[in-house]
């Protein structure tokens, strides 16, 4: 018998009649999280040769938080590439670009 187990993450996108997401809600079963709010995400899967991403947020989404997303995910990539492979030089080199990135942007330190 099989110690296997299937988790359930799920997202709900509300939006307007011309397609727009007007709110984003999302689910995850082993983490206790049950229709949580979100301005927006990013999903990305690999099927083995190549990435492949959703990307949405909501229309009340400012650029300023958009910069602040878009940096705050490259730190949590930084993150899973570490966890992953141990390569903390490669890590500490996305961290470096990010917090680079971040400065340039505008919207401070990128982890947080």
């Amino acid at each position: 018998m099989s110690d296997s187990r299937t988790s359930q993450i799920q997202l709900n996108v509300t939006t307007d009649a011309n397609k727009v997401p007007t709110a984003i809600r999302w689910s995850a079963s082993d983490a206790g999280i049950a229709d949580a709010e979100a301005k927006a995400f990013a999903l990305s899967v690999w099927n083995g040769r190549e990435a492949l991403s959703i990307d949405l947020w909501d229309k009340d989404m400012t650029v300023e938080e958009m910069k602040v997303f878009v940096c705050q995910s490259m730190m949590t990539m930084a993150d899973a590439l570490e966890r992953s492979t141990q390569d903390e030089r490669a890590a500490g080199a996305i961290r470096g670009f990010t917090s680079e990135l971040a400065e340039r942007l505008g919207v401070g330190p990128a982890a947080g």
